[in-house]
This record gives structure tokens, C-alpha cells and sequence, in this order.
């Protein structure tokens, strides 16, 4: 999912988020907003590694473009396309920030972040491509290992 859409999400639940729990404050529910996007930083860090490439508005466009061409695909060659290795995308993560809570507060709402992220992401992969990449680093690395027939793309 392209950023515009996190943003937007983001901002719909920190909002309701509020409301219902003005208690969290206002930091909190920046923590939350902020960690939902940042997430996407290492769709950047892929993006520099595969393209060797700095500039974040090409990045932008690559994967804007990446995307609308997978998306002509019919469903079955959608599930064929190895979207790349996202480091932060994983439950593995939400898990260890929600456990290093316990420790400093300000990690239950970073995991809360990377939650709402992860949750549209898991719905947005499997309605467009009914399959879900993101879903589990451990996962991912052990699917695209098995699958013989995959086509490289972002």
C-alpha cells in the first residue's frame, strides 16, 4: 500500500483513537501516527539497495509503477511476484516492541503503530494479490525460498 493511504489511515485512527482515549495523550497518539508510516523505511532501504539509487521521489515512482504493473497481472501471476524483503514488515517485530514495552512505555505504542500499518498491509496483499508477503519475516524468507516459479519485482 502506497504511503497517502497509511498517512490517511493513520490519521482516522489517532483521531478516533483520542477520542476514545484522550487518556493516552497527545504524544502516545503521535508515537502511534508516526510509527505507522516510518515503518515504510525499509521499503526505501530496499529500494537503495536493489536500485542503488538516493532519491526518494524516484523510489516513490518505482514503486508506484511496480505496483500498477502487478496489478495488471491476472490473480494467479500476482501471487508469483516476489515484492522483496521489508525488514520492519513482520509480526516478529510488533511482538518484540510490544515486549520491550514492559521495559520503556514508549515501545507499546510504536507496536500499536506497526500493528495498524501491518493490519492494512495483510488486508491490502491479500485482496490485491490474495496472497500476503508481509506477514512474517520468518515466513517470507521460507515461502520465496520454496516457490520456483517466482518473477523479481519490487
Amino acid at each position: 500500500m502506497l504511503p497517502k493511504y497509511h498517512f490517511f489511515i493513520g490519521v482516522i485512527f489517532a483521531v478516533v483513537l483520542y477520542f476514545l482515549f484522550p487518556h493516552i495523550g497527545i504524544i502516545n497518539i503521535l508515537i502511534i501516527f508516526i510509527s505507522n508510516i516510518f515503518i515504510d523505511a525499509d521499503h526505501g532501504l530496499y529500494y537503495v539497495l536493489k536500485e542503488k539509487n538516493l532519491n526518494p521521489f524516484k523510489c516513490y515512482n518505482w514503486y508506484k509503477f511496480n505496483r500498477k504493473k502487478t496489478l495488471s497481472l491476472p490473480i494467479n501471476e500476482r501471487k508469483k511476484i516476489y515484492s522483496g524483503f521489508y525488514l520492519f514488515h513482520g509480526i516478529e517485530w510488533i511482538i518484540i516492541l510490544f515486549l520491550l514495552g514492559k521495559y520503556f512505555n514508549a515501545f507499546y505504542f510504536v507496536s500499536l503503530g506497526f500493528f495498524l500499518h501491518w493490519i492494512v498491509d495483510f488486508y491490502d496483499e491479500y485482496v490485491q494479490k490474495g496472497t500476503v508477503d508481509k506477514i512474517s519475516l520468518i515466513y517470507n524468507v521460507y515461502r520465496w525460498r520454496k516457490l520456483e516459479n517466482k518473477k523479481e519485482r519490487i
